[in-house]
């Protein structure tokens, strides 16, 4: 399949510095990709001749007179700036001219226009963040909601669950186990929301809907056990930072120890293979690219400092999810369990009488 890719080229903190390059870093890799390079002329000129853009058979410029900047507030976004150059990339989805869209632009701002250009999809009451942190077992665990949802009901992590299982099963792994991130692994353990939460994930899986092993802990997103750990955005976005965190502690303690005398830079000549093979797995740049979930169009938000590398990978993960229609598994597996409820409510008073 074909894929065309809307990009925001004026958002994040870097602009076309960054986006332009790496488009063409992901037109050279992938033949038959299509990228939509939507900002300001005038502010592209210089990169599109830089990188080899003008004129490229596969990559067109979409003019957009505004941006919105890290700073705007989400009602500026919606209302003043209607011809912004991420508001016009989503626009492109909408229509389906593009498959799916990538901005490095505000949060606040790329989920709302996001949310008012596309609408939910039916059956999701709010979109998620999600995006895959790398685990122990050479893989990846898809991790949300990661910010969009402060507060959710039990209902909402269900629809999570719908929603990342979708996402990982289109991108080529089927029947994704589940988690549901809690203090422990015990069904009695957590809140009231996170108890109801487990028994409507239980029911799913008891109807073959998600495969779900229930409770997970902190740690079990790294340990590789599960695919998909579902949570709030609050805990989410604090696990989402702290690893991040830690990924750069560790990589700027391993440049600083072996760097500190001859001994330490001779052990560091040995084990060279083995670090950049560590520093490859830990990178947070390597994990650049968060989904937008539940909405009638592909969405993909880059970190606002992403440099060329970051973003190419956000342009990859949009790719591989437009390659793998997620949002009609993502409708599938709703009918599914709408059709499962429906049938339960309906057998309930007959098997009463």
């Amino acid at each position: 399949m074909n894929a065309c890719l809307a990009v925001d080229v004026m958002g994040g903190d870097h602009g076309p510095g960054e986006t332009l390059p790496a488009c063409r870093a992901l037109l050279d890799r992938h033949p038959q990709v299509r990228v939509l390079l939507v900002g300001q002329p005038e502010a592209m000129q210089e990169g599109l001749r830089k990188h080899g853009l003008f004129g490229h058979e596969r990559a067109s410029v979409v003019a957009a007179s505004e941006v919105i900047t890290m700073d705007d507030p989400v009602e500026v976004a919606l209302r003043r700036k209607k011809d912004s150059s991420m508001r016009r990339a989503i626009e492109l989805v909408k229509d389906g001219t593009a498959q799916a869209c990538v901005s490095a632009g505000n949060t606040g701002a790329l989920m709302a226009v996001a949310r008012y250009v596309l609408k939910t999809l039916p059956g999701i009451e709010r979109p998620a963040i999600a995006t895959y942190l790398p685990n122990a077992a050479g893989a990846s665990t898809l991790v949300l909601d990661l910010g969009a949802n402060v507060d959710c009901e039990a209902e909402h992590l269900l629809q999570f669950a719908v929603m990342g299982t979708a996402f990982v099963a289109a991108g080529g792994h089927p029947n994704p186990r589940v988690g549901l991130l809690n203090v422990g692994e015990e069904v009695i353990k957590g809140s009231e929301m996170i108890k109801r939460a487990g028994e409507l994930l239980r029911q799913a899986h008891a109807e073959g809907r998600l495969n779900f092993l229930g409770n997970v802990e902190g740690d079990d997103i790294f340990k590789g056990g599960v695919d998909i750990v579902v949570c709030d955005g609050f805990v989410g976005n604090v696990a989402l930072k702290a690893t991040e965190g830690v990924a750069r502690m560790l990589m700027g303690m391993m440049r600083q120890e072996f760097t500190r005398n001859l001994g330490t830079r001779l052990l560091a000549l040995a084990v060279l293979p083995l670090l950049h093979r560590f520093r490859g797995r830990v990178d947070p740049r390597r994990y650049n690219g968060a989904a937008l979930l539940g909405l009638r169009g592909l969405v993909f938000k880059s970190h606002g400092s992403a440099d060329a590398v970051s973003f190419a990978h956000a342009l990859e993960r949009a790719y591989e999810a437009a390659q793998g229609g997620v949002v009609q598994e993502i409708e599938r597996i709703l009918a599914e369990l709408h059709r499962g409820a429906t049938a339960a409510a309906n057998a309930g008073p007959a098997d009463m009488s």
